[in-house]
């Protein structure tokens, strides 16, 4: 999760929260972790030794999976559930039936988060405490319920991580597509270039347009891993995974107002597609070239 919110979203991006697992050669000691029901993709619920909690960062594989190792600065994706210390459990994935999307080992989630789960293997169940100096600090999560001295305890389930490397499909087959005032050059696999043309304006509603079809699964509701490359139609650059090394994970949703990504449903993945967007809250249109890379499954489907 994010350091300033316990549930967010990129663009909107979901955000949460280098220690291995005391299974496989943890140094710290892990007596005074609790001990967790359910197995690999279940919500799990503790059980507390008591009502102090370790002082220290403490972490456990539960389940050591054979995936990919997450890396830094990728987007991990996973199921996860997170609770105060013999308290109140204050956010989860696994009720939203849908896995979550992070970028870890970068800042960008608690520090806790970064620390232990850099490394782990996707397929990986992992247990891990954390105290406030690894959390949310002092101030503690108003919004979360979450107090300053607050210890946090989860579970995550490591489904995958994608890399700056994670693209579309670069067989894609380009469609017969037109995008009157956009211009959009670049070979698949790689970073378009997005041009608006002077004076052009911005659609009424939001729209979409194939590009080059791929071949993969239809997109639904739940995460989606893309790559995009933004510009508003004053020609401002307005946003680009490719420049920030990582995809994004991005939310759609099976509702007529949720997000501009519910304009790929039914799309197959490893498409490139054209989302525009009109003006909001004063800013201009956006035309958004977006590659959809994969839609991961939850940790219970993936096993």
């Amino acid at each position: 999760m994010r350091r300033g919110t316990a549930r967010a979203l990129l663009l909107p991006l979901l955000a949460a929260v280098v220690l291995t697992g005391c299974s496989s050669g943890d140094k710290k000691a892990t007596s005074g972790l609790p001990t967790v029901a359910g197995g690999y993709g279940s919500k799990p619920t503790f059980t507390f030794p008591g009502k102090t909690p370790p002082a220290a960062l403490e972490s456990k594989v539960l389940r050591k999976g054979t995936g990919k190792p997450v890396a830094k600065g990728d987007l991990l994706v996973a199921d996860y559930l997170g609770q105060v210390w013999q308290g109140s459990v204050f956010d989860n994935s696994y009720d939203r039936k849908a896995p979550a999307g992070f970028v870890i080992g970068a800042g960008k989630v608690i520090a806790g988060w970064d620390d232990v789960l850099v490394g782990v293997n996707a397929g990986s169940r992992v247990l891990m405490t954390i105290p406030p100096a690894k959390g949310y600090g002092a101030s503690g999560n108003e919004q979360a319920g979450i107090k300053g001295t607050d210890t946090l305890v989860f579970v995550v389930d490591v489904v995958a991580s994608y890399g700056k490397a994670a693209v579309g499909d670069v067989k894609a087959v380009a469609q017969k597509a037109s995008t009157p005032g956009v211009t959009v050059r670049g070979a698949l696999g790689a970073a378009p270039t997005v041009a608006v043309a002077k004076g052009a304006k911005a659609p009424a509603k939001p729209a979409v347009t194939v590009l080059a079809k791929g071949t993969g699964a239809p997109v639904g509701a739940g995460l989606l891993v893309v790559q995009y490359v933004a510009t508003r139609y004053n020609g401002a650059a307005a946003g680009s995974t490719f420049t920030d090394g990582v995809p994004a994970g991005v939310t759609v949703t099976d509702g007529a107002s949720g997000t501009p990504f519910d304009l790929t449903r039914g799309v197959p993945l490893g498409s490139r597609v054209l989302l525009q967007l009109p003006a909001a809250q004063g800013q201009p249109g956006v035309a958004v070239v977006v590659d959809l890379v994969a839609q991961p499954k939850t940790a219970a489907a993936a096993g």
